[in-house]
């Protein structure tokens, strides 16, 4: 039986996860989950890819918004706020993908640029902004937020076990920015995830998740090593792409939580399809 034993949501793109015990699916994805990004002066997203000094600021949700820290000096924190006034938007750059967003607060903006020592602006998704799936594998007006590329990723236990089995340093889950992890099953059983059903809500499996060596970035202390992508490359290599994790879209709203049972409705017979 496979049940759900994490659930994380990165409100602001490239920053800190948080753990939850519950969380509302949306059309989107998870709520909350990368519906703010920071991007430079040109629009264009930023991310760990270029920043790694980014993994050092975590987020917290409060009552009435967003609470940022850094990890490495405890006196640098910044409330963002869920209601704002949008005086500025914008048209910002994901990849080949541009959308529609709002520029937060100035001051805010300036707070990040501080801490990160590069100049940057907080942005915000609204709800009128509709970033579509890559059509080639949703359905029409299927929509995501700031993610990559698809609003949820999943990942099994068995498959970060059976990696650290063959790294001499073990690594976290974080490294891999999971929305939902899953316990039961065998090691990359992730991969055959065509269909499954949690409470009344369809998930489905699109497309294998190509990393990037964000992966070896340390989310602790934003420094990056070769591991583990080297030993990925070894045994989850395909067509010049390292693979972990399954891409998935889905149909229907309502609250997932730990310990929830995924229910499988249709198996991919290959164990690593590409």
């Amino acid at each position: 039986m496979l049940k759900i034993s994490g659930l994380f949501v990165y409100p602001i793109k490239s920053l800190g996860g948080i753990s939850l015990n519950k969380a509302q699916v949306t059309s989107r994805g998870l709520e909350h989950d990368r519906r703010w990004m920071l991007v430079d002066e040109h629009n264009r997203f930023l991310s760990q890819r270029e920043i790694p000094e980014m993994a050092l600021l975590y987020v917290e949700l409060t009552p009435n918004g967003l609470l940022v820290m850094h990890k490495k000096m405890p006196e640098e924190f910044i409330s963002v706020p869920f209601l704002f006034d949008a005086n500025e938007e914008a048209v910002c750059t994901i990849w080949d993908d541009e959308c529609q967003a709002e520029f937060v607060d100035t001051e805010i903006d300036k707070w990040f640029s501080r801490v990160l020592k590069l100049k940057c602006r907080l942005v915000y998704m609204p709800k009128n902004s509709k970033r579509l799936v890559d059509q080639r594998y949703a359905g029409p007006g299927q929509i995501t937020s700031f993610a990559d590329a698809y609003p949820f990723l999943i990942v099994g236990d068995a498959s970060l076990q059976d990696l650290n089995n063959r790294l001499q340093k073990p690594v976290p889950m974080d490294r891999f920015r999971p929305n939902i992890v899953f316990s039961g099953g065998e090691a990359f059983q992730e991969d055959q995830l065509a269909h499954f059903q949690i409470h009344e809500l369809q998930f489905y499996g699109v497309k294998p998740c190509a990393r990037c060596p964000v992966i070896n970035i340390d989310q602790e202390s934003g420094v990056s090593d070769k591991e583990p992508i080297k030993t990925l490359a070894g045994f989850r290599k395909k067509n010049n792409k390292i693979y972990f994790g399954q891409n998935l879209l889905h149909q229907g709203e309502g609250s997932i939580s730990l310990g929830d049972e995924i229910i499988i409705k249709d198996l991919r017979s290959e164990k690593f399809i590409v």
